[in-house]
């Protein structure tokens, strides 16, 4: 298992949890960013900060922090 963090850019999978349950998870949460859901890793920044994702049929942008907090599996 892995954060969504750590993906590389063209990667796919599915979203396990997002982990805590402060403000900032249920920010993630009211995004889309909920259990089950696929997404594909579109790119990152230069230093790796912001990450853009596709989820959901639109594309979103986390800081990588935000990203760490997000479990993922990936698609073999």
């Amino acid at each position: 298992m892995t954060t969504l963090a750590n993906a590389k850019v063209g990667q796919s999978g599915r979203i396990l949890q997002v982990e805590g349950v402060d403000d900032v998870a249920i920010r993630l949460l009211e995004m889309g960013l909920t259990p089950g859901v696929d997404f594909e890793m579109l790119g990152k920044a230069p230093l790796g900060d912001p990450i853009e994702i596709e989820i959901r049929g639109y594309r979103l942008s986390l800081r990588k922090s935000e990203a760490a907090r997000i479990s993922i599996e990936l698609k073999a």
